[in-house]
């Protein structure tokens, strides 16, 4: 009589319930949303805590390349056309290249085909910072330059070591024209050691110093 009755209430279930393909296939579509959702868990909640770095993730990688490829070349730096001495003169030392607006500005453009332009905009930036003496003002520039380049939240964060970074940290809490010298100096010598040469042979560069060539022949 037992078995009958659980016969029974199995019948009426199955009867109140059925599995129909379309439902099966619904579940099976949570499930992979599931499991696509999160590399530790099946839910796929907004609040789990690595879909949510994910999307941070995501959303850093296409700011970085909305502004590369909408800004063109921001701020640029106004200054005459280049003349042959000059350019020749880059080739000399980097030291040569920094010194002039035209030099800074051809660096930069090559620094943007190689996703690294923040590192010439944050040494630019602290350049400006040195020029400051309004303590105020002094402040808003070093929070800004702290909030574009040093945050790892930003996605113009420049590359530096911990030693350095920790020496900016205790510094901001009385910031002065000389917060990011230290800093300012190691992303010089990675510009130096790293990028300058591939600019001297880069195109831009290249380009640049035969048309100026050219012109100079023909005049």
């Amino acid at each position: 009589p037992m078995g009958s009755e659980r016969t029974e209430i199995r019948k009426r279930q199955m009867a109140t319930t059925p599995e129909t393909p379309g439902a099966a296939q619904a579940q099976l579509s949570t499930g992979n949303r599931g499991s696509n959702a999160c590399c530790f868990c099946w839910c796929c909640c907004c609040s789990c805590s690595c879909l949510t770095v994910r999307n941070q993730e995501e959303e850093r990688a296409r700011r970085t390349s909305h502004e590369l490829q909408a800004e063109g070349i921001p701020n640029c730096e106004e200054s005459p056309a280049p003349t042959l001495e000059e350019v020749n003169a880059w080739a000399q030392s980097f030291d040569k290249l920094m010194l002039t607006p035209a030099g800074r500005n051809a660096f930069r453009e090559f620094l943007r085909t190689e996703f690294s332009e923040e590192n010439m905009l944050f040494w630019m930036a602290c350049e400006e910072l040195k020029q400051e003496s309004n303590k105020s003002v002094i402040e808003e520039k070093a929070r800004l330059i702290y909030e574009d380049y040093i945050s790892i939240l930003s996605p113009k964060e420049v590359s530096l070591d911990s030693r350095v970074r920790e020496a900016i940290n205790r510094n901001m809490l009385e910031p002065s024209q000389h917060t990011f010298d230290d800093a300012q100096l190691q992303i010089y010598t990675l510009m130096h050691r790293d990028s300058y040469p591939r600019f001297m042979n880069s195109a831009i560069y290249k380009d640049l110093l035969q048309s100026l060539s050219e012109k100079s022949i023909e005049a």
